[in-house]
């Protein structure tokens, strides 16, 4: 019987790439559709003119991918391959190739809660509006398909707001989550190259950060607001750096104080769900108000407009000219504590951040306005 003889070979498309095909002669019967065909495409395209370590590294996987689906099919076709322990590898690596991506990425969003699992949601939302309605699977995820999404995130719109385009951070955040995931699935086994490696990242943008001077959280103790509960609430954050999200949650249980430790709130934080043991003042116990059950929540009223409404005005009424958001007084907490001393690692803890880098943020702000102190002062 005559064989079957399979030839790697390339059909040159648009914008300067290759798409990689088995050529069989004879004619091979597709199992499928039961046509004789010449012709098999195998979904890898390389760059005709690599520019670049990433597109000749797409070059250099994706050619090394196709000879072996080659020598796979030659022997499938003329029925003498021998499952050797490299064939094997070889056939896992096929199957692998073929599987869908999408429930894997969706799976490692499911592993996370609260805040953390709102952002990969939104991170998979624009993942698939990428995908456009395909179905990508691992074979698909090369460096050149990662490299186009983070081209697209860069000019994505939000999905909150569609006249506008994603934040450069938030594209990064989203961009970050699929990295993470191909991270993981390199470790598992499931891509068969590191694809992280030949990756451009999104360099983060150095956001404004506004707080309060000192000067202007004594005013705002001092200046009446519309309602009682935003100024408490307010002046709380301002005394513990606590978030919103956590404020809202709190109950009167996490509460707790001992002779030697003082006053202190025991809590897992509504962002990334990790427990953290945060010392408070005398002060800001006061604010709490008056305990009732241990379950009950200590903010029990508490409404979000309220505070986006009312802040700036209460803001304003207290002669402050500055775009004041209730985020800005944790930042106000963190920057003052630096200014007053604190060391940088025990502000981290206190924030509950996870890397002593994201706290570093605040020192940038405490070096600006020395250096603005150091202007003031003219001999002439």
């Amino acid at each position: 019987m005559k064989k079957t003889r399979v030839t790697l070979r390339s059909k040159t498309l648009s914008g300067g790439r290759k798409s990689l095909y088995l050529d069989f002669y004879p004619p091979i019967t597709d199992p499928e559709s039961g046509i004789r065909t010449r012709r098999e495409f195998l979904k890898l395209y390389i760059y005709e003119k690599p520019k670049g370590f990433a597109q000749k590294l797409n070059n250099s996987e994706n050619l090394r991918m196709a000879e072996m689906i080659c020598t796979r099919r030659r022997n499938e076709v003329n029925k003498e391959f021998i499952n050797t322990p490299f064939e094997m590898e070889q056939l896992r690596r096929k199957e692998i190739a073929q599987r869908p991506f999408l429930p894997y990425f969706k799976k490692q969003a499911a592993k996370r809660s609260g805040q953390s699992n709102e952002i990969w949601e939104s991170a998979i939302c624009h993942f698939e509006n990428f995908a456009d309605g395909k179905k990508l699977t691992f074979g698909d995820i090369t460096i050149v398909l990662v490299d186009d999404y983070r081209d697209y995130l860069l000019t994505a719109k939000s999905r909150r707001d569609t006249g506008k385009i994603l934040a450069r951070n938030t594209a990064l955040s989203y961009f970050n989550k699929l990295r993470t995931t191909l991270k993981k699935a390199y470790k598992e086994g499931l891509l068969h190259t590191d694809v992280n490696a030949g990756i451009e990242g999104i360099k983060e943008q150095e956001s404004q950060r506004n707080f309060l001077t000192l000067e202007e959280a004594t005013a705002l103790f001092h200046t009446p607001c519309k309602k009682e509960v935003v100024k408490r609430v307010s002046l709380f954050s301002i005394l513990t750096g606590m978030r919103y999200s956590d404020i809202r949650k709190l109950k009167w249980k996490e509460v707790q104080h001992t002779l030697n430790d003082g006053y202190y709130i025991r809590f897992a934080q509504q962002k990334t769900q990790r427990q953290e043991n945060l010392p408070i003042s005398e002060m800001a116990y006061e604010i709490l108000g008056k305990p009732i059950g241990t379950e009950e929540l200590v903010f029990p009223t508490l409404k979000k407009w309220d505070f986006d409404r009312l802040v700036p005005i209460w803001v304003t009424d207290a002669g402050i000219s500055k775009h004041i958001t209730f985020h800005c007084f944790r930042h106000t907490y963190a920057t003052l504590q630096i200014a007053h001393g604190t060391d940088l690692l025990t502000v981290s803890k206190m924030l509950g951040h996870k890397s002593i880098k994201t706290t570093q943020i605040y020192t940038k702000v405490i070096d600006q306005k020395k250096r603005a102190a150091a202007n003031n002062i003219h001999i002439k």
